[in-house]
């Protein structure tokens, strides 16, 4: 079946071959998002504290997320090309290496952060009533980095080689769980006792460690287009550092981002808690637009990459073309839709509050009709990407964040008249400018030279080898 759908994904039509990887991938993004809410929903039972608790440690538990994002992007990219040159051996030989390089990485920081854990709140200034819940937040946070990047990396693989629809049960099963586990671990309940703020996160480590099992399981029975074998996960010194070194840039593009919302963050606070209110409202609405956005772009990469290891490039173009086209005119729909409703919008979600509706509403209707030039970029950046062109993806996202978005708002919000909406109008500029700068570099061709699934008569001969080997050895 694995390969009928590789066949499709590489000769079939581009459009139906889009949505079957876009679909999924974005009901994966929602229920992965589901964590984070149900997490807030129970937490928010226990007053204000324990809401803090939790906030402030999400900064910094992304920030450690965002390193094994770039290097699931790096093995995710590898896997298509090889899947689209029907190179199985090292698509398992990848799978299984990329999956041991991202165990070590989190097993050092999670170490790490869980010693770091009070010299990381004390320096934020936590005050002692918020100070023990975050603690235990955090720490267990840590301990789960682990089964969280090893799962990240298997979505990541299963993308790769088109089977983005199995995560997507594995993922609905645990989010149902962890909304079961939640309540039990926070509030305590016969011979469970009750943890407060630490109990929500003891529950998203449960879930996450079993759907990392579950994960672990489907890849060594391989029903899904890649199988490994425990001899797989003999370290290779070689290809780690390789993946490593491609897969930093998309790191720190992730870490760059993650920044560069906490700084703006900073700026917005010290317009008072009017303009942070609508930003926190405002946010909340983009970021549910962007799941769509972000799953063609996922979409799109993982379809061009597939055709890239197949050599046809040609095909490759097609699909980044329609993929723009695509997010320009879904996230344009999404963005007139929400200009429209702004006001009933935001006052969903704090009704009656009549200042932060006005507000919220300025902030949307000044940003959501530029939305499409955001969903072209992520489309086009997802082409780039699969090409294995991380450095150019990292470059355009500081450009956006740190050359751009920060310096446009400060200069705009405290240096004329506009005051808060000179933040609000930096993110109409930054995504014109930066789709423009995309759409250059995509146009330039360069990623149409560039293969990362080149025959590697040295590291192919050596896998095919070990496997050889392996297989005399049972049969002897």
């Amino acid at each position: 079946m694995a390969q009928v759908q590789s066949r499709n994904l590489l000769e079939g039509p581009i459009l139906g071959s889009l949505l079957t990887l876009a679909i999924p991938i974005a009901a994966a993004n929602i229920l992965q998002a589901a964590y984070q809410l149900n997490d807030a929903f129970w937490v928010g039972r226990l007053g204000g504290a324990a809401v803090a608790a939790v906030s402030v440690t999400t900064p910094v538990v992304f920030l450690t997320i965002a390193v094994g994002a770039g290097l699931a992007i790096a093995g995710s990219t590898l896997i298509a090309q090889y899947y689209g040159a029907r190179n199985q051996e090292m698509v398992n030989h990848i799978a299984a290496q990329t999956l041991l390089m991202v165990v070590i990485v989190s097993a050092v920081l999670g170490t790490a952060g869980y010693i770091a854990a009070p010299s990381l709140l004390k320096l934020m200034g936590v005050a002692p009533e918020v100070y023990v819940g975050a603690l235990g937040f955090m720490r267990m946070s840590f301990i789960g980095l682990v089964f969280n990047f090893f799962f990240f990396m298997f979505q990541s693989i299963m993308r790769g080689v088109g089977e983005a629809r199995f995560p997507v049960l594995i993922v609905l099963g645990t989010v149902i769980l962890n909304f079961a586990l939640n309540p039990l671990f926070i509030f305590g309940w016969g011979p469970v006792p009750a943890m407060g703020v630490m109990g929500a996160a003891v529950a998203t480590v449960g879930t996450q460690s079993l759907a990392a099992v579950i994960a672990l399981i489907v890849l060594l029975r391989g029903r899904h287009g890649v199988h490994l074998a425990w001899r797989d996960f003999r370290p290779d010194l070689a290809y780690i550092k390789r993946a490593f070194f491609l897969g930093l840039p998309a790191s720190v593009e992730q870490s760059a981002r993650a920044l560069g919302l906490t700084v703006l963050t900073f700026l917005i606070t010290s317009f008072g808690t009017l303009t942070v209110a609508a930003y926190g409202v405002g946010s909340t609405i983009l970021q549910v637009v962007m799941i769509p956005a972000m799953g063609l772009s996922m979409a799109v990469s993982t379809l061009v990459g597939q055709n890239i290891g197949a050599g046809n490039i040609e095909r490759a173009a097609q699909i980044g073309r329609l993929g723009a086209w695509l997010g320009f005119g879904i996230l344009t729909a999404f963005g007139v839709i929400v200009f429209a409703l702004a006001p009933q919008l935001v006052g969903f979600f704090v009704p009656g509050d009549q200042d932060v509706i006005a507000a919220g509403t300025v902030f949307l209707r000044t940003i959501a009709l530029s939305w499409g030039f955001l969903g072209a970029q992520l489309c086009m950046t997802g082409v780039l990407r699969a090409s294995g062109n991380m450095v150019m993806t990292m470059m355009l996202t500081l450009m956006s964040q740190w050359v751009l978005q920060f310096p446009l708002s400060y200069v705009l919000s405290k240096h004329t008249a506009m005051g808060s909406r000179g933040i609000w109008w930096a993110f109409p500029i930054t995504y014109t400018i930066t789709v423009l700068v995309t759409l250059a570099v995509y146009a330039r061709g360069d990623w149409k030279r560039k293969r990362l699934a080149e025959p590697e008569e040295e590291l192919t001969e050596r896998v095919t080898a070990d496997i050889m080997a392996g297989e005399s050895v049972r049969q002897g």
